[in-house]
């Protein structure tokens, strides 16, 4: 596979994905519609990291836009698409469901639908832990995951029996990744690792929802985009969980190795846990192991280490984030 179609490039785990394949010397179509759920100017930073590349075309565009799909399809000799653009967050789902629906669910059937009308046979789509919500640790795939309890888990559901449906009508292959907890450089704003290390750096109180007792599988970003190339591999139809595979580990140790980097205390204001959100993940990786022959390499301290050593290269811009 040399020409790569890649939604959601200037997304976090799009852009590292797409960084590996261009360094890999592989073509990288990337769409994105630049939207601002969060701070623009991250995705910005992350979009003029893969212009460096000569073997990179961005599309300004919306998977939600079947007519702008068709025309690039036309466009574009395109041997694979990894599916990554979706609109993430499990509390503003709450807020707003129906684009959760039309990003997650219905962008994946327009590009399904153009796949199957271009004959093109492979697809990685990316989908969540937050599917696996009152399931016994750790998550293995073939868990009943049928009653998710937030719409954006639900839209996320929607995207991957939908996807079943074209593999068993029309032979695309599919492989599912659920990733967990992803982090690092660039990360997302409103995730727990970018906002504790800004809070803590600023001396502003850190909102913690819970008592810092819910951990969470956390996965270094460039072991995740190692996965989903992985995934590119010919499997039929497999689901398979992109995650850290060892014990969970605690907001209250994440900020204790925050306060351990940075050299300051974190000032600590709690609030009630949201009904929406997990109490703990916790990723079973054999199947990942044995099929797509991966595992993560970078541990959570390392992974930590370097997402701190970012911030601080890019404080002079980062400090006016809002989170």
């Amino acid at each position: 596979m040399k020409n790569i179609l890649v939604t959601g490039i200037a997304g976090f785990i799009g852009w590292k994905t797409g960084e590996k394949l261009l360094e890999k010397g592989i073509n990288v179509i990337g769409i994105d519609n630049m939207n601002d759920y969060y701070d623009v100017r991250l995705k910005e930073w992350r979009l003029n990291q893969l212009k460096k590349y000569e073997n990179f075309k961005f599309y300004h565009t919306d998977i939600e836009n079947l007519g702008a799909l068709e025309v690039l399809f036309n466009d574009n000799k395109i041997d694979a698409v990894i599916n990554l653009a979706a609109r993430a967050g499990v509390r503003y789902s709450i807020i707003n469901p129906h684009i959760y629906m039309s990003t997650n669910a219905q962008g994946t059937l327009n590009l399904l639908e153009v796949m199957k009308k271009h004959h093109i046979k492979k697809m990685v789509l990316a989908s969540t832990s937050s599917l696996y919500a009152g399931q016994p640790m750790p998550f293995k795939e073939d868990l009943p995951v049928n009653t998710p309890i937030s719409p954006y888990a639900a839209s996320k559901k929607a995207a991957e029996v939908t996807a079943y449906t074209y593999h068993y009508l029309y032979g695309i292959d599919v492989t599912i990744v659920r990733y967990f907890t992803v982090y690092g450089p660039a990360g997302r704003p409103d995730m727990s690792i970018f906002r504790f290390i800004k809070w803590v750096d600023e001396g502003t109180p850190i909102e913690l929802f819970g008592d810092g007792s819910q951990s969470r599988d956390f996965t270094y970003v460039d072991d995740i985009a190692e996965g989903t190339i992985k995934a590119l591999k010919e499997v039929g139809y497999e689901i398979i969980n992109l995650g850290g595979g060892k014990n969970p580990i605690s907001l209250n140790y994440v900020i204790s190795k925050i306060e351990e980097y940075l050299g300051k205390k974190a000032k600590i204001e709690y609030k009630p846990f949201h009904k929406a959100d997990l109490k703990e993940t916790w990723a079973d990786i054999t199947k990942a192991e044995k099929i797509l022959n991966w595992k993560p390499k970078i541990t959570f301290e390392e992974g930590l280490k370097r997402t701190i050593e970012w911030y601080l290269e890019n404080k002079d811009w980062l400090k006016d984030i809002k989170l």
